[in-house]
């Protein structure tokens, strides 16, 4: 089993940054691939970007370039670095652990996944 608690979010203006974590424990973290997903009101969730436990990452077209994710093993957290934030990326923000060592761009992989929080960009 493993536990996630996503942390920083909040509202922000359009064309600021934001950085999200996610502290992972229950299970060796070094071994899980992380993903990070969103779901805005009305919309199915979808895949953000995740990264594998060798540091591999991969992101969804819509934010490539202005997303960044990163892991910290020793620390047990995944963090999602936000750039360039625009209204299309108010959303609750997902984090989710595989146990697959790769990262896949749908939900199904994703055994574990945390409670969520909120963003929300003003134009």
């Amino acid at each position: 089993q493993v536990q996630l608690v996503e942390s920083g979010g909040g509202l922000v203006q359009a064309g600021d940054s934001l950085s999200l974590s996610c502290a992972a424990s229950g299970r060796p973290f070094s071994g899980l691939t992380m993903g990070w997903f969103r779901q805005a009101p009305g919309k199915e969730r979808e895949f953000v970007g995740g990264i594998s436990p060798v540091g591999d990452t991969k992101y969804a077209d819509s934010v490539k370039g202005r997303f960044t994710i990163s892991r910290d093993n020793a620390k047990n957290t995944v963090s999602l670095q936000m750039n360039s934030v625009n209204a299309e990326d108010t959303a609750v923000y997902y984090c989710a652990a595989s146990l697959v060592r790769l990262v896949f761009p749908g939900t199904s992989p994703y055994n574990y996944w945390g409670q969520g929080t909120q963003v929300t960009v003003s134009s």
